[in-house]
């Protein structure tokens, strides 16, 4: 582990500032503050998927973030609003995701990276479809206590 774990900031904290409704049960076994503030990430995502809203989703972005979506990978924060747009006005109209951490470890006092199980649940799907899991790779910069940023998220699908 490493020293300064505890500046990564406060996860409730962080996720009020983004207009974000905590879930505690989002972390599971990963309570230490460091894991928590980390993990907002994901519910920063989550929250953004719900509300169909491509600003919110770029966002939570590094200005060179990479976001491997489907066949597409994009590699900025504009390509990714531009991408995430035409999804929540044409295919993702509705659609939301959810998911759940299975790994966090911390590269340095500045980058993490998490491994997550969940998927896209489309507005005409009565929950998650073994079509739509994935298994995802996250990768979180510290810009400063309580500033992180989506550098990279790569998901693969897990079929069902």
């Amino acid at each position: 582990m490493f020293e300064d774990n505890s500046s990564w900031g406060d996860a409730g904290a962080i996720l009020a500032a983004a207009g974000v409704t905590e879930d505690p049960s989002y972390y599971r076994q990963f309570t230490r503050a460091d894991e928590k503030a980390a993990l907002t990430v994901g519910q920063r995502i989550q929250a953004a998927w719900a509300a169909n809203d491509a600003d919110r989703f770029a966002d939570v972005f590094a200005g060179n973030g990479s976001l491997l979506m489907r066949d597409e990978q994009l590699t900025s924060r504009a390509e990714i609003r531009s991408y995430m747009a035409a999804g929540f006005a044409g295919p993702f109209r509705g659609a939301r995701v959810t998911g759940w951490p299975l790994e966090v470890r911390f590269l340095n006092n500045d980058v993490a990276v998490f491994v997550t199980q969940g998927g896209i649940v489309l507005s005409t799907d009565d929950g998650l479809q073994p079509r739509n899991q994935i298994r995802a790779t996250w990768v979180v910069v510290r810009r400063g206590p309580g500033r992180l940023e989506l550098l990279s998220h790569q998901g693969s699908p897990i079929k069902g």
